[in-house]
Parts: C-alpha cells; sequence; structure tokens
C-alpha cells in the first residue's frame, strides 16, 4: 500500500485541493448549501469519467515514456501536467471561443464567466473540427502500432498479423485514414465537409511532423551512443505524448458541457482526472506492468483506434462518452485477463522475451 501510494500521493492531495476550491466556489457562486454540494458532485463526476476515459491514454503514455531518460520522464510528469491541466483543460476551449467569436482572451473569460450557455454553444460549434483533427492523430497512433512488419507478438492474431503483413506497402495506413476521412466528409455539408476534411488532414500532418522530428532526434542520439541502445528522444517523445494527451482530451472537454457549462467546474473536474492519467502513467512505468502484462499495450492501442473512429464518427452523430469509455475498458480488461492466462499457461517471466501466441 505504501508503495501504491507514493505513485497517487500528489494526485490524491491535488484531488483535495480541487475539491477544497470547488467548495468555496460553489458556496460563493450560488449563495447555498445545496448549491454547492451540486457543484462538489458535477466536479466529482467529471474526475471519475476522466480517469476511466483516459486509462488507455495511460497505457500508450507508458510504451513511449518507458523509453525516455528518467530526466524526461520527470519533465513529463511536472510540465506535462501544466499543459494538461492549463493547456488543453482551460486555454484551449477559450482560444476556441475566442477565435470563433472573433474576440479577444479576456473577451472570452469574461463569456465563459458570466455567460456559459453562449460559451458552451461556441464550444460545441467547434465540435466536427475537433472531431477531424483529433479522430485523425488518434487513428494513427493506433494503426502505425499494428502496421508494423517487425511487431511478432500479436493479441487478436487473425487481424493482427494480417496488418503486420501489408504494412510492408509504403505508407499504407495514411491511405486508409485518407479514404475514412473522405467517406465521412460525404455525408456533411459542404462547409462541415471542407472543416471535417481541412481538420483531418491537419490532424494527420502533426502526427506526421511529431513522428518524423521523434525519429530525427532519435537517429542523433542513437549515433552518439557508443553502446548503440535505443532510447526515444525526451523532446521528440515529450512533444508526442502532450499532443497525443490532447487529442484524447478533445472530446472529454466537450463531452464535459454535458453535465455543465461552467469553465471552473469542468476545469477543475478534468484537472483531476487529469493527475491521475499522469500518476497512472509512472505506475505502469516504474512498476514494469507492461513488460509483464504482454498484452496490455496491444487492448489500449485497440482503444485507440476505436476511440479515433468514434471522434470520426461523432461528426455524423453523437456517441456518448460513457459507451466510448466502456468499450476501451473492456479492450483493456480483455487484453489484461488473457495477459495473465499467457502468463499462467507459459510461467512467462516478466520481460522475457517469449515467442508469439494467438489470441
Amino acid at each position: 500500500m505504501s508503495t501504491l501510494l507514493r505513485y497517487y500521493k500528489f494526485s490524491l492531495v491535488f484531488t483535495l485541493v480541487c475539491f477544497g476550491l470547488a467548495v468555496w466556489y460553489g458556496a460563493a457562486s450560488t449563495g447555498s448549501f445545496g448549491g454547492m454540494l451540486e457543484i462538489l458532485w458535477i466536479v466529482a463526476i467529471l474526475s471519475v469519467l476522466e480517469v476511466s476515459l483516459s486509462f488507455d491514454n495511460a497505457v500508450v503514455n507508458a510504451t513511449v515514456l518507458k523509453e525516455m531518460d528518467e530526466k524526461w520522464q520527470q519533465r513529463f510528469l511536472v510540465w506535462g501536467i501544466a499543459i494538461a491541466v492549463f493547456g488543453t483543460r482551460i486555454i484551449f476551449p477559450l482560444a476556441i471561443v475566442a477565435i470563433a467569436a472573433g474576440i479577444g482572451p479576456i473577451e472570452a473569460i469574461d463569456l465563459s464567466l458570466n455567460n456559459p450557455q453562449e460559451y458552451e454553444r461556441i464550444v460545441s460549434s467547434a465540435h466536427i473540427g475537433i472531431a477531424g483533427f483529433g479522430g485523425a492523430f488518434l487513428a494513427m497512433v493506433g494503426l502505425k502500432f499494428f502496421f508494423d512488419g517487425e511487431k511478432d507478438v500479436h493479441w487478436i492474431t487473425a487481424i493482427e498479423t494480417r496488418l503486420s503483413r501489408v504494412s510492408a506497402l509504403p505508407a499504407i495506413e495514411i491511405g486508409l485514414l485518407l479514404v475514412v476521412l473522405w467517406v465521412i466528409s460525404t455525408f456533411l455539408t459542404e462547409a462541415e465537409a471542407l472543416t471535417f476534411l481541412t481538420a483531418g488532414i491537419l490532424g494527420l500532418a502533426t502526427y506526421i511532423a511529431v513522428d518524423a522530428l521523434g525519429s530525427w532526434l532519435d537517429q542523433k542520439e542513437q549515433a552518439k551512443k557508443a553502446s548503440g541502445a535505443v532510447m526515444r528522444s525526451g523532446l521528440g517523445g515529450f512533444l508526442y505524448l502532450e499532443v497525443l494527451d490532447a487529442s484524447f482530451s478533445f472530446d472529454g472537454v466537450i463531452g464535459a458541457f454535458a453535465l455543465s457549462n461552467n469553465m471552473i467546474v469542468i476545469a477543475l473536474g478534468l484537472s483531476i482526472g487529469a493527475m491521475f492519467v499522469r500518476s497512472m502513467t509512472i505506475h505502469l512505468v516504474r512498476q514494469g506492468t507492461l513488460a509483464e502484462y504482454r498484452y496490455l499495450e496491444h487492448g489500449a492501442f485497440w482503444a485507440i483506434i476505436v476511440l479515433g473512429a468514434i471522434m470520426l464518427l461523432s461528426a455524423l452523430v453523437h456517441i456518448p462518452e460513457v459507451f466510448t469509455g466502456l468499450i476501451g475498458a473492456t479492450l483493456i480488461g480483455f487484453s489484461l485477463w488473457w495477459s495473465v492466462r499467457f502468463n499462467r499457461r507459459h510461467g512467462a517471466v516478466p520481460g522475457e522475451a517469449e515467442p508469439s501466441s494467438q489470441a
């Protein structure tokens, strides 16, 4: 228990601080005990939803973070928290409002505090672009994992082995994503289709740029290492993780308006969730959980593909966030159970190289 508390101590303290702020803000803004309890309850629900929706984010973060040195791991924990809490959960919605309404940042803050209904409407109206960008980026993250000719461990063998084989075709995952973007755009109005396609292509370009930067920095680092050890460059990995986290968070920020249109309440709830995602990521890395459960990464990347697909389809139909979270949790749960079953059957040792098996 003490070891577990070490990873989550800061998150628990942060949660208590946010709950305290929620109590103070609720009492000050509503002037009633009932109103204060309602705001506190919404903050608690938002934090739980954010954690449940982002466990796959933590697993994928851990796959990148485990290859970074401890200095950059710590920077991700400290700087990444600031970016995740203040950037994605607070500044991002305000920036959307400022750009969409053609107003300054101060006016956007004033609108969020004094006219939350209009603030919600403007943020929600940007959903088409958000769905295109975030969905495309997440889909590329998931597809890249499975379209890998060097991948020799497969969970859903019937599918994953075929994806691995066709990965020899240049940029096949990019072509697949572009086709999906085009098909979805045909069901949208002309203006919405242009927005969706533009955002989707930007999401794809962002993934390519970040991945290319990471690969270039990797090559420079490898050239300097006499031992030839491969370690993902700290800066490249850091940028990759931050864009990935933002893509995961887009849908959660929009979905939070189903519970509240108050910027402060949403920021408090989602920030708690963001903090726990960071703690889960560090926990997975330090405990070597990914090495111990060989299919856990597979479940997380399948969950990412599903989340990316849901974000893209959300440009056409509304899909409840609870449904999205349940699918991700189910995939990760099955991959974890399958890993435990494999370990029992084969007596696998964490981190030991093992032959591929079928699911």
